[in-house]
């Protein structure tokens, strides 16, 4: 059967907005399906299917982001650059909720603010490529795009867009958020016993000493807290926890955007805080038109090439009524480049009056690659990336409200340097990642503790 192309356009009002109006706009990084029929058909399914989160959440977040937009709590974006189908269970999300949590512990008790809790995860399954095709020796077949288009092995049954992994898309986001809420509701984020959340391999790290005199600074905290009100303090037993993913695969996102009771306008229930990547940000592209019609708090991922003038117009596109913790920009320069790059893009947004929650993504534009082939990331320049960044946003009197990070809880050997100084040699030992290089639990909670210390400089200054 010949390839036809992933939506048939629809026909809609001109500037009208529908879950489907974005199929009237170039769509980029979209796999081209060999069967139509079976795409309309998983996607009325997933219609079907009950949503992944709820408009209340959605809505709690995005009052959440309002507030870090104005420096009153910091977010923590965290998770998988891109989540597989096989490593949904029980270890490896715990472990990946152990690291956001205790990120945000140490996050919370040295800037004395609360944390957004927002994880990578729980539908983190697309993946933009920069080629439609890849090559090994003389095969060439359509690139992996993740778990939810493909499958990653190199063979050509495996290599075809199959509309089916949406809906196992859906059932394991599903059994990742219910895992999820099922360990906060059960304790596993009380206040009362921080000591939990350890990860049994890290006992040894140089950062140790450090982590458990927090942990037991926080639990005397606490225990003099509730000496003083004469009862336990129930709200420490858990924590709000929201998931994010690219919102890259459209025709996923349309079947799971809706209308819900008593609440005006549409929702991506897919989600509560979805973002556009750096590939898909067109002003007049398929991603920006969707994007610009839900009511979820949204995010776009702003490099190095973006002008002044392109962010003010895309800003007024997605947040046209200047919302509160409607808008958060993602800025992903690069250490080499943010110093030259940011600045004039602070300078305009904020000479225009625009409400943004900035967000810095130190990860993304720090990518390189090693002698031995591996793809992998450098913790200086990560690190560097960072402190500059809260140093631009100073200076041009802007607040930096948050970080994004590609981090797991597992014990992988994916970023070069950090509390253990891993070296080119030392990536052999454990690279996991399908795609791109993440953080490691000591390198995560290295980060957390950098912006404590860098945050706590700025504003001393």
């Amino acid at each position: 059967m010949s390839a036809v192309p992933a939506i048939a356009p629809a026909r809609i009002p001109s500037g009208a907005w529908t879950p489907e109006s974005w199929r009237d706009k170039p769509a980029l990084q979209m796999p081209t399906y060999p069967d139509a029929a079976a795409l309309a058909l998983a996607q009325d399914e997933l219609r079907s299917l009950p949503p992944l989160v709820t408009s209340r959440e959605i809505l709690s977040l995005k009052q959440q982001l309002a507030e870090a937009q104005e420096g009153r709590r910091f977010l923590l974006q965290g998770g998988d650059c891109a989540e597989t189908f096989a490593e949904c269970n029980s270890e490896v999300i715990s472990n990946r909720l152990k690291v956001l949590l205790q990120m945000s512990l140490v996050l919370v008790h040295g800037l004395k603010l609360p944390v957004v809790r927002v994880g990578r995860f729980a539908g983190q399954y697309a993946k933009p490529r920069s080629a439609d095709n890849e090559t090994r020796g003389d095969v060439t077949l359509p690139s992996y795009r993740g778990d939810i288009v493909n499958g990653p092995e190199f063979t050509a049954e495996a290599r075809v867009p199959d509309p089916r992994r949406m809906i196992k898309g859906h059932a394991r986001s599903a059994m990742t958020m219910n895992f999820v809420r099922s360990l906060i509701d059960g304790g596993f984020a009380d206040l009362h016993h921080p000591e939990y959340w350890g990860l049994g391999w890290v006992e040894q790290s140089p950062l140790a000493g450090e982590y458990q005199k927090m942990v037991a600074s926080i639990g005397d905290a606490v225990r003099f807290m509730e000496t003083l009100a004469g009862r336990q303090m129930h709200s420490l037993n858990r924590v709000d926890f929201f998931t994010s993913h690219e919102a890259l695969l459209l025709p996923y996102e349309e079947a799971q955007t809706r209308k819900v009771p008593r609440a005006d306008g549409w929702f991506n229930l897919s989600t509560h805080f979805p973002w556009i990547g750096m590939r898909t940000a067109a002003l007049d592209g398929a991603h920006t038109e969707y994007f610009r019609g839900i009511r979820n708090p949204v995010a776009v991922k702003v490099g190095p090439s973006v002008t002044p003038d392109e962010l003010l117009r895309l800003i007024d596109v997605l947040n046209p009524d200047d919302e509160p913790g409607r808008l958060g920009l993602i800025h992903r320069m690069g250490a080499a480049h943010i110093a030259e790059k940011l600045p004039k893009l602070l300078d305009a947004v904020k000479r225009e009056g625009r409400r943004v929650l900035w967000i810095c993504d130190a990860m993304h534009g720090n990518t390189e690659s090693t002698s031995n082939g591996y793809k992998t990331r450098k913790f200086e320049n990560i690190r560097s990336e960072i402190e500059q960044a809260f140093d631009l946003h100073q200076a041009a009197g802007t607040c930096l409200g948050g970080v994004h990070l590609e981090l797991t809880g597992e014990n992988v050997t994916e970023c070069m340097g950090g509390a253990r100084d891993l070296t080119e040699i030392d990536l052999q030992r454990a690279y996991r990642t399908t795609v791109d290089p993440r953080l490691n639990y000591e390198q995560s909670l290295e980060i957390a503790m950098l912006i404590v210390r860098k945050r706590g400089a700025v504003t001393a200054a």
